[in-house]
């Protein structure tokens, strides 16, 4: 049976800033970018929460939410800086640690024999050294399986602490609200209540070939989160799927001609991006447009090199299917996974 923990640092990029300049904690802060530059919200912290303001939000809409929003931009040199102390705590307890970005990250404690064994002193002693040695708060979910630590550790935030043990994890799934399930974005929970699936228990009822026709392979996935099946190990070294270069632009674009102008200098980012990541073997490449009215289309096809002609044929397709401005534009490229690009021995 494994023991899984999520740590994540509540609000991070805001409780940085509150940490240093402590006039801000209990005031509506946000950080993000600016009205002028179409920027969004990245995080914010509690106060400004309660006003409905949230991650990935424009700042335009956040600031008629709450015109009183203090906003600062990010200063990711510093916040990065930050979690590489945190992520050292992390490395004190156990090699096992798979971030998922600056500020969280889920690490297997199975083997571990220090605090007795207990996952749930550890998750404690890690919350501890965190405020301790860098003055942020972390919030810790306990449990046998990722998908379930990271449910946990959303659960009493912020500065939670929850535990799911083994012998409650029938209890707990059951009564899970499928919203909460990994993947499950509106779209899919708008389905779902639709079929009058309300919460995992209701989810159980469904067989698995009507999940696979309703959601596809999806469907798979929710049949097994429905019984709270998750065997994903922490994986130490994360695979890079895909690498790419995006830009929102200040003034929307008008029509294709002018997103045809501002393709070279996104595959010019792009090509530096892959050089810095040692030129990694592509199998396929894609375009992204984001329109006036917020809907978003990605385009792919194949491809073993970035093709400036490619790239163009791609984006002429992806914007016809909204043809409209443009407020934002992205080139990228699909990896071909490690595995597949290992040359085989001769026994294999």
């Amino acid at each position: 049976m494994r023991k899984i923990l999520h740590a994540d640092c509540d609000c991070f990029y805001a409780a940085v800033e509150m940490r240093d300049d402590p006039s801000l904690r209990d005031i509506p802060l946000a950080i993000g970018g600016s009205v002028e530059r179409r920027g969004v919200i990245a995080t914010c912290n509690y106060p400004a929460r309660a006003f409905g303001i949230r991650s990935a939000m424009p700042t335009s809409h956040a600031l008629r939410l709450c015109p009183e929003l203090k906003l600062m931009p990010a200063d990711f040199p510093r916040y990065r800086a930050v979690s590489e102390r945190i992520q050292a705590i992390f490395h004190e307890l156990t090699p096992l640690v798979e971030p998922l970005s600056l500020d969280e990250a889920f690490l297997d404690v199975s083997e571990v024999t220090r605090f007795k064994g207990s996952a749930t002193w550890m998750a404690r002693w890690l919350k501890d050294e965190a405020l301790k040695r860098t003055g942020i708060t972390l919030s810790v979910g306990v449990a046998p399986s990722k998908f379930l630590a990271k449910i946990a550790s959303d659960w009493d935030k912020p500065d939670g602490l929850h535990v799911i043990p083994p012998e409650e994890v029938e209890t707990f799934v059951a009564a899970l609200p499928v919203d909460k399930l990994h993947g499950v974005g509106p779209a899919t929970a708008t389905k779902l209540h639709a079929m009058g699936i309300a919460t995992c228990s209701d989810l159980r009822g469904w067989p698995l070939e009507t999940l696979l026709e309703r959601f596809g392979k999806f469907g798979t996935r929710l049949y097994a989160l429905a019984r709270g099946q998750d065997d994903r190990p922490v994986r130490v070294e994360r695979e890079r799927k895909s690498v790419s270069a995006e830009n929102t632009f200040h003034r929307d674009l008008p029509g294709l001609a002018e997103c045809r102008a501002e393709l070279p200098t996104l595959i010019e980012r792009l090509g530096q991006r892959l050089e810095r990541h040692g030129n990694p073997p592509i199998r396929g490449l894609f375009v992204k447009v984001r329109f006036n009215d917020f809907t978003l289309t990605t385009l792919e096809g194949l491809g073993r090199q970035v093709s400036p002609e490619h790239f163009l044929t791609l984006l002429d397709e992806a914007w016809a299917r909204g043809s409209r401005p443009v407020r934002l534009l992205g080139v990228g490229v699909r990896l071909v996974p490690p595995d597949s690009a290992r040359q085989l021995t001769l026994f294999e």
